[in-house]
C-alpha cells in the first residue's frame, strides 16, 4: 500500500534532451503525428525522466531545495518543456503521486487476514526505511504543497480501494463478521507503521508489522470494526 517511484529511466532517454513536441525543437513541425502520439514514446519518456530528477532532487535536498531549473537540468529536459508541462513545484510532486497510482500493484494473498497484514506491514516497513528517503520526502512534501497533498490523497484513497480486497477475501474465508468495516480495519493495522517510524522516527522493529497485523485482525474478528447494519434491517 506503498508510493511506488516511477520507473526506472529507459538508457535511451538521456540521447536526445529536447522534446519534439515542443516549439523550440527545430524537430517539431517535421515529425510524424504517429510518432508523437505512440504508446511509450517520446512524450512518456520525457516524463519518466522528469519524476526520477524530481525524485533525486527531493531525496538529496529536501522541498525546500526543489527546483524545476534543478530538475530539468538532471534530467536533461529544457527546462521552458518542464515549466509548460508542470507548471511549478507542486505540479511535479502531484504527478509523481500520480505516476505511482498508475502500477499494477496489488495487496498480498497469504492465505489468511493476519499474513496479508503482516505483510502489507512489511512493505510498508520497508518502504519508510528505504534510502534514500523517498517515501519519508514525499509525505512531508505534501504538507507544504496544496497540489502534492491532493495527489497523496488521491494515491491513498486508490490504495485503500486496492487493499479492500484482504478485507473480502478474510470474510469469504469466514474470519471476519458480516459488515466488516474495510478502511477502518486497515487503517488500524497499518498506523502504528507510520506513528512510530514517520512521527516518533524510531528505528524499525523487525516485530512490529507482524505484531500490528495480529492485534487488528483479533480485533477485527471480535467485531471491533463491525459497522452498523443497514437502514430498516430489523
Amino acid at each position: 500500500m506503498t508510493p511506488s517511484a516511477p520507473r526506472p529511466q529507459d538508457p535511451q532517454d538521456s540521447q536526445d534532451s529536447q522534446d519534439p513536441q515542443d516549439p523550440q525543437d527545430p524537430r517539431a513541425a517535421g515529425a510524424a503525428p504517429a510518432a508523437r502520439r505512440r504508446p511509450g514514446g517520446r512524450t512518456a519518456r520525457i516524463r519518466a525522466q522528469v519524476l526520477d530528477a524530481v525524485l533525486a532532487e527531493l531525496a538529496e535536498h529536501g522541498y525546500d531545495g526543489l527546483t524545476m531549473d534543478a530538475v530539468a537540468a538532471r534530467a536533461g529536459v529544457h527546462r521552458a518543456t518542464v515549466y509548460r508541462r508542470w507548471g511549478d513545484v507542486g505540479g511535479l510532486l502531484a504527478d509523481v503521486l500520480d505516476a505511482a497510482g498508475e502500477d499494477d500493484w496489488q495487496p498480498p494473498d497469504t492465505g489468511s487476514l493476519e499474513g496479508d497484514l503482516a505483510a502489507l506491514n512489511h512493505e510498508i516497513q520497508d518502504a519508510l526505511t528505504a534510502q534514500p528517503p523517498i517515501m519519508a520526502a514525499l509525505i512531508a512534501a505534501s504538507f507544504r504543497s496544496e497540489k502534492a497533498d491532493h495527489a497523496q490523497r488521491r494515491l491513498w484513497e486508490d490504495r485503500y480501494a486496492r487493499c479492500e480486497a484482504v478485507v473480502g477475501r478474510a470474510a469469504e474465508r469466514g474470519e471476519l463478521p458480516p459488515r466488516t468495516d474495510a478502511r477502518r480495519l486497515l487503517i488500524a493495522a497499518t498506523a502504528p507503521l507510520y506513528h512510530q517510524l514517520v512521527l516518533l522516527r524510531t528505528p524499525p522493529d523487525p516485530n512490529l508489522p507482524g505484531q500490528a497485523a495480529r492485534a487488528a485482525s483479533l480485533a477485527a474478528a471480535a467485531g471491533a470494526f463491525t459497522g452498523p447494519p443497514p437502514a430498516g434491517d430489523a
